[in-house]
């Protein structure tokens, strides 16, 4: 399979993610971003592993552990937290400083060169997300913040790891994300019952929220990202998660009416062409993997 459809493919991971914000403002509990990750993550998780029909062996269990905390046990109640404390879209503008992140931890973990071009691409990323996502109104609980950089850090760890170690010879991308699913929906339950419990009403709307989470945010966005991740050089793979905030922008313009202003076309526009520039490399390089 040729790089070009390889990026494709793991973009609609992201794009997906990108469903969190309006979904969890408008159709999920609020109150609960830790009962809503592990309805995101352990059903997903579970449903993986019956259609893949593999378990980790010898060292991944551990390893699968650990990345399902960091990919899911961590980043997910972050992510909704960050998504109900940070009005005017300060959790994804502090998510869209990922790729520099990633190109930071890549030269501790995969011994990669810290170059200016790919810290100059993530920097105008950044820069450009923030134009899209931020506003006057634009409000900076502390709370919220310090979740949206915990979660951010998070997974961007879990991408590098991931590159790392890679994936079993053998095992599918669908069974690789049913490891981490589960381990991160096992690390959050104890969390749930501890510390929220259920929501007391969950209405059809709610559902309807879970289940999109759960499949097109869960089981099949992560299958993708972690077979591109296994196919796109880290830095390529990290670029991709600017198409969250820019979709989350595009639906509350389409869907809730929301404003649309020149500062923010001009920040699609740049966020999109350091996405692009971006995967120049990941195009040229061969892909290699399974599917």
């Amino acid at each position: 399979m040729s790089a070009p459809v390889t990026v494709l493919l793991t973009a609609l991971a992201p794009i997906a993610w990108g469903t969190t914000y309006i979904v969890t403002s408008e159709l999920l509990p609020p109150g609960h971003p830790l009962f809503a990750a592990l309805l995101r993550a352990l059903p997903a998780g579970l449903l993986a592993l019956a259609i893949g029909r593999a378990l980790p062996r010898g060292v991944w269990w551990a390893r699968a552990a650990l990345l399902g905390a960091l990919n899911i046990g961590a980043f997910f109640p972050l992510l909704f937290l960050a998504a109900e404390r940070l009005p005017g879209g300060v959790a994804a503008a502090v998510g869209g400083a990922q790729p520099v992140i990633v190109v930071l931890l890549s030269a501790v973990v995969l011994r990669t060169p810290v170059r200016p071009r790919p810290l100059a691409i993530g920097a105008a990323g950044a820069v450009g997300v923030a134009l899209v996502v931020l506003g006057p109104s634009a409000a900076l609980d502390p709370i919220g913040v310090a979740a949206a950089i915990g979660g951010t850090a998070s997974m961007a760890l879990g991408l590098v790891l991931t590159k790392r170690w890679g994936r079993p010879e053998g095992v599918g991308a669908i069974s690789y994300a049913g490891w981490q699913l589960t381990a991160g929906g096992l690390v959050l339950l104890p969390a749930v019952l501890a510390v929220e419990g259920v929501p007391a009403h969950i209405d059809g709307a709610a559902v309807a929220g879970y289940v999109w989470l759960a499949t097109a945010g869960g089981i099949v966005a992560y299958t993708l990202w972690f077979r591109g991740i296994q196919r796109l050089p880290a830095f390529a793979a990290g670029l991709l998660g600017l198409l969250s905030p820019v979709v989350a922008t595009l639906i509350g313009v389409a869907v809730l009416g929301e404003t649309f202003t020149p500062v923010q076309a001009a920040g699609i526009a740049l966020a999109l062409g350091a996405l692009i520039i971006g995967q120049v490399p990941a195009r040229r390089a061969q892909v290699v993997g399974g599917a």
